[in-house]
């Protein structure tokens, strides 16, 4: 497990853990059932342990519990919740629900929820998974959150997911990192899961989609970097092929991905080497080789500090499942 969703397991120890969704959207959309059905699931596998209070907006606004006490504190994690498509509350309306959901000590949202947040002014200087669709509306947030083009993202006490089929994963790590593998092994079975995707995992789409309408020179750094994963270029040379200063360059990394141009291709790498691990039957030798790395001490350095395990114990998790 990612180590800041690590973090979360200090919240287990809360009995009854409450958790707070708001769902503004409709209650057929993907990113919606993708998080609630899994951790439905785990509250029925809990019993009293997780007890899960869903709310319209105006009922979060106006307070109406269901059986629940309603006071600030009242949840311990709190989202918000919309799909990308979802037209934004009347801002007076989104007010009351922003304060409803700050009041727990882990808050955030997950689809077009995340975009409210950030437009809210509530993610200054935070790492955001932000729906790619919506990042043509996110200009005027860029400079004050940091959008990342993962699946997911703890940063602090926010939460954010971009939605759509990675609601699913992000339920399922809330679960393991709240009340262990066994439980979320439960929900998988039962759901059918095979994998969850982690979320240094990349949301699947179009680089020029996700960045193209705010920077296309991002856009085009990072499609070269996909692109010599085997024999990585260098910063330098990553900045010259599209026409920057290599500061110009780490720039742009920084206010986009929060990241060096260096350490975004370095997990560019290692990610493609995980997939490769437990997508493929190459050798963890081959698999270094395939990603840049030819040394092989440096490979499961650079592997275990990104994922928290070893290339070997990586296969291993794959031959077990």
């Amino acid at each position: 497990m990612s180590t800041p969703f690590a973090h979360l397991s200090i919240l287990a120890r809360e009995q009854p853990l409450r958790v707070l969704l708001v769902n503004a959207g409709e209650a057929d959309t993907l990113t919606w059932a993708g998080l609630a059905q899994p951790l439905r699931l785990a509250a029925r596998l809990l019993g009293g342990r997780l007890q899960l209070d869903v709310r319209t907006p105006r009922q979060a606004a106006d307070g109406a519990a269901d059986g629940l006490a309603d006071h600030a504190g009242a949840w311990h994690l709190a989202l918000l919740v919309a799909d990308e498509t979802q037209a934004a509350l009347p801002p007076p309306l989104i007010r009351a629900v922003i304060e409803r959901c700050r009041a727990a000590p882990y808050w955030g949202g997950v689809g077009a929820g995340v975009l409210w947040l950030a437009e809210a002014g509530l993610m200054g200087g935070v790492r955001i998974a932000l729906p790619w669709a919506l990042y043509a509306d996110a200009e005027d947030i860029a400079e004050r959150a940091i959008l990342t083009p993962n699946l997911f993202e703890l940063d602090g006490p926010h939460l954010s997911c971009c939605g759509g089929a990675a609601s699913a994963d992000f339920a399922l790590t809330l679960v393991e990192a709240l009340f262990g593998p066994n439980v979320q092994a439960e929900i998988k079975e039962a759901l059918c899961i095979d994998r969850v995707r982690g979320p240094e995992e990349r949301q699947r789409v179009a680089l020029q989609a996700r960045f193209g309408a705010l920077q296309p020179k991002l856009s085009e750094a990072v499609t070269l970097m996909e692109a010599n994963i085997e024999e990585p270029l260098s910063t330098d040379d990553v900045a010259g092929l599209v026409g920057l200063s290599r500061r110009q360059l780490e720039r742009l990394f920084k206010q986009y991905l929060g990241s060096l141009p260096s350490r975004y291709y370095l997990e560019l790498r290692l990610q493609r080497a995980r997939q490769l691990l437990l997508e493929t039957n190459y050798s963890i030798v081959q698999v270094g080789l395939m990603c840049g790395f030819s040394s092989g001490s440096h490979f499961s350095t650079a592997f275990g500090t990104l994922f928290g395990n070893t290339p070997r114990e990586e296969r291993q998790r794959k031959l077990a499942g």
